[in-house]
């Protein structure tokens, strides 16, 4: 049997984004705003609930096509609120819409959001060894660093926790546990 990260339990859908996508380096703009989109999405719920409604936000969010998502007015922001396969928070579908603009703003000024994120880390994920799931911090001081960027840049919904989240999701940040079977093949995992 295989050893993982107790946080994703039995849940199949849970397992496979466990074994197969968390913590794998992320590079492509788009798939990085879906992450950003989809964590702070998550705030006071669990992430399996938003790995549910996963599918139903790439259809109602142009498959995560921040340009667009920039370009969403007040008709859009109605068809999202009325949609019972995403969470149905104006707060969060209005933020979606501004985290997209901030997006543009940012590829406009360096580039692609990859760049401005990845440079965080120096363009290579950090590679922590967590004896257990207790171990791993909720957020840290890098954390709260591109929060506080993110916010500067416009965006909401980018607290250091939800920072931190979207770290740990799109590899720029390992925390497998050292018994995960997945922690040594993370760290072996070829970027870029």
């Amino acid at each position: 049997m295989k050893h993982r990260c107790e946080w994703c339990g039995t849940d199949p859908l849970y397992i496979a984004y466990h074994d197969d996508e968390w913590g794998v380096p992320v590079h492509d703009d788009r798939r990085l705003f879906e992450f950003l989109i989809l964590e702070g999405a998550q705030a006071g719920l669990s992430w399996l609930t938003i790995l549910r409604k996963r599918e139903r936000y790439r259809q109602a969010f142009d498959y995560f096509d921040f340009a667009r998502v920039a370009r969403y007015g007040e008709g859009d922001v109605a068809r999202l609120l009325g949609d019972a396969g995403i969470v149905r928070n104006r707060l969060k579908i209005e933020s979606a819409i501004r985290n997209a603009r901030c997006v543009l703003a940012i590829q406009e000024k360096v580039g692609s959001l990859e760049a401005y994120l990845w440079r965080y880390v120096g363009g290579v994920p950090i590679r922590n060894a967590w004896p257990s799931l207790g171990d791993v911090p909720a957020r840290t001081e890098l954390s709260d660093e591109i929060s506080r960027d993110l916010k500067a840049s416009g965006m909401n919904f980018v607290g250091s926790t939800i920072c931190y989240a979207f770290m740990q999701a799109v590899g720029m940040v390992n925390d497998h546990v050292m018994g995960c079977f997945r922690f040594e093949a993370i760290n072996t995992h070829k970027c870029g």
